[in-house]
């Protein structure tokens, strides 16, 4: 089977440590990101590099910010500091990159056109943030008949409350897609099974 890593928002707004959104433990799921990308560009896999940008004026978010009814704060604005990719990721040379402006890295993107052209039939998903993009992407991914390999040690969210921790989070996300959109397995295991 070909396969397409999609790297999916690795920038400043999850991993600053100032910014409402950060992630702890980023480093560590970039340095799974990189080795995964390293591996992938050593195999001849595609590499996707995904990135969350709007227009200033907001003209391309949608729902984005007003889903409850109320308008909401803008964010992930085109020329500021938070849509810049974290410095320590790796993009391999040969990546393509591509901007996404709703959680699912195939709205919108040509992503799903771009693969079929390449024969790719498999996606493997890391990023942020677990629960939004990553989740969504993956979802989205199967409805569109790719085989999706979702790697939860190399994605990371927010705590969204005391009790919806990021672990919580994370092992509410890989029990939803391990029972029906996607084989969930660590960055470890994807490394030592990769022909499979």
């Amino acid at each position: 089977m070909a396969r397409a890593i999609l790297v999916i928002d690795v920038q400043k707004v999850y991993t600053g440590p100032a910014s409402p959104l950060h992630c702890v433990g980023n480093a560590e799921a970039i340095a799974n990101i990189n080795a995964i990308t390293s591996a992938a560009e050593a195999a001849g896999d595609l590499v996707v590099h995904i990135r969350h940008v709007h227009r200033a004026d907001g003209s391309d978010a949608g729902r984005m910010f007003d889903f409850s009814g109320e308008a909401g704060e803008l964010g992930f604005v085109a020329g500021t500091e938070e849509v810049e990719d974290d410095p320590e990721l790796k993009i391999p040379a040969g990546a393509v990159t591509i901007s996404k402006q709703r959680y699912s890295g195939f709205v919108g993107t040509g992503l799903d056109q771009m693969l079929r052209e390449r024969s790719i039939d498999r996606i493997v998903v890391t990023g942020f943030m677990t629960n939004f993009c990553c989740e969504a992407t993956a979802r989205h991914g199967h409805d569109l008949d790719f085989f999706v390999e979702f790697l939860l040690d190399a994605t990371g969210c927010p705590d969204l409350s005391e009790t919806a921790t990021q672990a919580a989070i994370k092992a509410g996300t890989a029990a939803t897609l391990s029972a029906g959109f996607a084989r969930v397995m660590t960055t470890a295991e994807w490394l030592a099974g990769r022909e499979i």
